[in-house]
């Protein structure tokens, strides 16, 4: 995929920060390494020493001091290595993407890790997103996700729903003012992002089945949309099997998909997993 045409400006014109490159050459140094350029604190001076968490169960997590000072140093944008190939391995076993396979010059899955839902996909927003833009989402839509857009300036695309979310007919319908081939256009104003809640919709509670989503999906590929897979309640679905993820259909590299821990461990905790291919999170 060329993902040229999804990043906005903004985002195209950034470079990563000199100071964030810097953190991760010093991850990868020695300890005897002694590093003054990146501002980073000598870890014997943190006040916590260990925690222990108990839970409901009798059971308890012991963290030492060699993970505290880890836990409480500087990291990597992305988020801690050893967090984040864990989250992979974890996607992996659950989602399965073909991306995982793939090399990184063909789109290889990526991760990065935020503070909360609403900052991840303010992200996500901010990088794709310019002044104008036609933006393709469910008719009825989580009211933070339309207060981040809409400051943006982008025109926002109800698509009709049913029982089962986004009609595949209705999306086509939509469409249908475009050609496929206008998404090579770089002047056209055909939608380039279909964002969507596929389990449990927020406020209309709709669950995709797998048959609508590869159809949902086949349009993506017809019209080379990117799709913002925003999956909070993928593990409170009742029926069982559950329908795929778009994420585990993705042959071609454009899910940006959403997981969160608020839903499933405890509200409080603002911990977002983005599952991305070829287009950078860092941007």
């Amino acid at each position: 995929m060329n993902y040229s045409r999804f990043i906005n400006i903004v985002s195209a014109a950034r470079q990563p920060s000199p100071i964030r490159v810097l953190t991760d050459l010093y991850q990868r140094s020695p300890p005897s390494m002694i590093s003054l350029a990146g501002g980073v604190p000598n870890p014997s001076l943190f006040p916590y020493e260990t925690t222990t968490i108990s839970l409901k169960d009798g059971s308890k997590l012991d963290f030492g001091w060699n993970i505290m000072q880890q836990a409480l140093q500087y990291s990597s944008s992305a988020g801690v290595p050893e967090l984040l190939n864990w989250l992979k391995e974890f996607q992996i076993k659950i989602h399965n993407p073909p991306t995982a396979r793939y090399s990184p010059e063909k789109g290889q899955m990526d991760i990065c890790v935020t503070t909360g839902s609403q900052d991840g996909l303010a992200k996500v927003f901010d990088m794709v997103i310019s002044p104008g833009d036609n933006i393709l989402l469910d008719v009825h839509c989580y009211s933070g996700i339309l207060s981040a857009m809409k400051p943006l300036g982008c025109n926002l695309i109800g698509v009709p729903i049913d029982k089962y979310g986004i009609i595949p007919k209705a999306l086509k319908d939509v469409l249908s003012e475009w050609k496929p081939e206008d998404a090579k256009n770089p002047k056209s104003n055909i939608p380039k992002v279909l964002y969507t809640v596929p389990n449990g919709n927020n406020p209309t509670g709709t669950s995709m089945t797998t048959q609508r989503k590869e159809e949902i999906y086949q349009i993506a590929h017809d019209y080379d949309l990117l799709i913002i897979e925003d999956d909070p309640y993928y593990f409170l679905q009742f029926e069982k099997p559950w329908a795929p993820s778009f994420l585990s259909l993705d042959i071609d590299g454009r899910v940006i998909r959403a997981d969160s821990f608020s839903k499933i461990l405890s509200a409080g905790l603002w911990f977002y997993s983005f599952f991305n291919n070829g287009v950078s999170m860092d941007s």
